[in-house]
């Protein structure tokens, strides 16, 4: 495996999207100040995570069963066992992952756990969403873009604020995968939890640019891509080929969608 090189150091006086959605998940590699903000937040915030993460898990694996060997996930987060290559690699063993996330406590864990299987390969790049040229300039290096690529944007586009197009960001990343590519999303939502606005914007939104979307504006990250079934659900709603879920509430919508 590979790394880029950091940007920033890490600032601890502040939380990170990544160091508490690790807190959210159970994890360890977070700091108080990240701790102190997941404890003020409603529990279902806390399973959302947790279904996010499940999501991802059945999302992936589908594509690899589909054929799909290369994968390029931003905004992955600090790693959780299993992480995104262990899943698609016990299909397709000699899968490539690129994965690229913007906090520098990522990149620290990154050469320990994202280790690859033998037949594969792992590759990291410190980078922020919102530099989409840059995160496939580097990709370019280790993923075919002849072939395709599944893009896995789970839980990262809540965190792009409209004045910054989110919208724009996602068709500039898919604009560039070749057909036969797919896209796996997962977008932040409170239409089923609209009493939470104000909890929601008084904790997590005044430490954190957080902006969930209803599903109307959720929908268009999908534009001009043929959406798999059963379509922009809720996390728990989205299966293929596996038992389903149980149905709990969720605070987004999740979406694949086909690279026509």
């Amino acid at each position: 495996m590979t790394a880029g090189s950091p940007k920033h150091q890490i600032d601890t006086s502040k939380p990170h999207p990544a160091r508490v959605y690790d807190y959210l998940l159970g994890g360890k590699d977070h700091y108080l100040v990240d701790r102190e903000l997941g404890e003020k937040l409603d529990d279902f915030i806390r399973v959302g995570a947790e279904q996010n993460r499940a999501f991802m898990h059945r999302a992936v694996a589908w594509a690899a069963h589909q054929g799909i060997s290369q994968y390029l996930d931003i905004g992955t987060g600090i790693p959780t066992e299993p992480n995104l290559h262990q899943i698609v690699q016990k299909i397709i063993p000699a899968a490539r992952v690129v994965y690229a996330d913007n906090d520098p406590i990522v990149l620290r864990h990154a050469e320990a756990l994202l280790v690859s299987a033998p037949e594969g390969a792992t590759h990291y790049i410190q980078a922020d969403v919102r530099e989409p040229e840059l995160i496939l300039d580097h990709a370019r290096k280790f993923l075919d873009f002849s072939r395709p690529i599944a893009l896995s944007l789970i839980a990262i586009m809540h965190f792009i604020l409209d004045e910054e197009d989110p919208h724009a960001i996602v068709r500039e990343l898919v604009g560039r995968l070749p057909s036969g590519s797919c896209l796996i999303l997962a977008q932040a939502s409170l239409d089923s939890f609209p009493e939470a606005e104000e909890h929601v914007a008084s904790t997590y939104s005044s430490h954190i640019p957080f902006q969930p979307r209803p599903r109307a504006e959720i929908v268009p990250f999908f534009d001009g891509l043929d959406l798999v079934e059963p379509g922009v659900v809720t996390g728990p709603e989205w299966f293929k080929d596996t038992p389903a879920p149980a149905i709990t509430p969720y605070p987004g919508y999740v979406g694949v969608a086909l690279v026509p």
